[in-house]
């Protein structure tokens, strides 16, 4: 597996054994990062830690959605709405977890329900089969 196209590439088509693979690597280095970051600053640091793994995240994704012949809006949206939120971390305009502000909420509960349709999308759902406009059936038999 290239590791460095995995996670630096935005074009291509991964299957859903190499999606999983690479999300559950990020996770765990993700989370070890939070751990971290929490311990040293706080939620703000660990916001920045989160926009970090964004670019890498949305490598895999892409190349997910690529196989799946899914627009590539889908991804900006979600990933913009992340990033977005994070942002508000940062400058502290997220409010807390005891009150959290409406803005936070207004964009938090829709980007965790489309976050889940597109984990089914991506993680679920068998690729495009034979060819497609973003290259050649990562299953097809060589």
């Amino acid at each position: 597996m290239d590791w460095a196209y995995l996670f630096n590439g935005f074009h291509g088509r991964i299957g859903r054994q190499t999606f999983w693979i690479a999300m559950g690597v990020l996770a765990v280095a993700e989370l070890v990062s939070h751990f971290i970051a929490d311990e040293f600053q706080g939620e703000r640091l660990s916001a920045i830690v989160d926009l970090a793994f964004t670019y890498p995240e949305f490598a895999v994704s892409l190349k997910r959605a690529d196989d799946r012949n899914l627009p590539v809006w889908l991804l900006y949206i979600f990933f913009g709405a992340g990033a977005v939120l994070d942002l508000f971390t940062v400058l502290d305009l997220a409010g807390s977890d005891e009150a959290p502000s409406m803005l936070s909420l207004a964009i938090a509960v829709p980007f965790t329900v489309f976050g889940l349709a597109l984990l089914i999308e991506l993680g679920f759902r068998r690729g495009t089969v034979g060819p497609n406009p973003n290259g050649p059936d990562p299953l097809a038999k060589t």
